[in-house]
């Protein structure tokens, strides 16, 4: 006759499992906190294009990562000076976002400007086609947004030995920008307000893990927890032999 009987577990064992558990679940718990964080920053983005309007100086060098400032602006582009931030996906077609760099009034660093998404299918011979730069003195209004995130960079810097306008890069990294233009950048980019005949599209989203990622990851930390529970278990809940006797 079978059964089973449970055998007592070492110290060492115990404290493997359990120091084990609570890392799996701290780690769980830390993926639905981040979960939370972002949803309460995409929140706050959603709400930013509605929100009034304020003076670009009072929010010029804001460090609140969670912020983004709907702003309005009075300058001019700079002529001849643009960049094109390649290998931009929207509703799966290839493209890239159109960066211009702006002089604001009285502003003595550069501020980068996403004037938008368009197709293009980097065909041979081909280019984007981009609406030209508005000329003379603008006023642009939009969401004042920390500089897009991005993996591991790869290949060095690209853009000192690009001489063609605008030119193509696969990040937009502040302190080579700043050095490609001979001139100090502002801390974010401004996300334009989306208009009809822009001839872009300007579907902002924040550049981060979206939420519904985290609390997979947190389902696979509870899910770890669950495995080492068991294992444990399964080691010390042994069958014996004549169990009775």
């Amino acid at each position: 006759m079978t059964a089973r009987r449970w055998h007592r577990p070492s110290w060492f064992a115990l404290a493997l499992t359990a120091s084990g558990m609570a890392a799996f679940i701290a780690l769980g718990l830390w993926q639905l906190d981040r979960a939370g964080q972002k949803e309460r920053l995409l929140t706050a983005f959603r709400a930013a294009a509605q929100a009034t309007q304020v003076d670009f100086d009072s929010v010029r060098n804001i460090t609140d990562m969670q912020h983004y400032p709907h702003v309005r602006i009075s300058g001019h582009f700079l002529a001849g000076r643009s960049y094109l931030l390649d290998e931009q996906m929207h509703e799966g077609q290839l493209g890239v976002h159109a960066i211009g760099v702006f002089a604001g009034d009285g502003e003595d660093h550069l501020l980068l400007v996403d004037r938008g998404w368009t197709a293009w299918s980097h065909a041979p011979g081909t280019s984007p086609e981009l609406p030209p730069l508005p000329a003379g003195e603008v006023a642009l209004n939009g969401i004042y947004a920390p500089f897009p995130g991005g993996g591991i960079r790869v290949g060095g810097d690209a853009l000192p030995a690009q001489t063609a306008w605008p030119k193509l890069t696969l990040y937009l990294d502040q302190v080579p920008l700043a050095a490609d233009l001979g001139k100090p950048l502002l801390p974010r980019l401004l996300l334009l307000d989306p208009q009809a005949d822009s001839g872009f599209v300007r579907a902002w989203t924040p550049n981060i893990m979206p939420p519904e990622r985290h609390r997979a990851y947190a389902l696979q930390w509870f899910a770890f927890a669950i495995v080492a529970l068991m294992i444990f278990v399964g080691k010390h809940w042994r069958k014996v032999d004549n169990a009775t006797k």
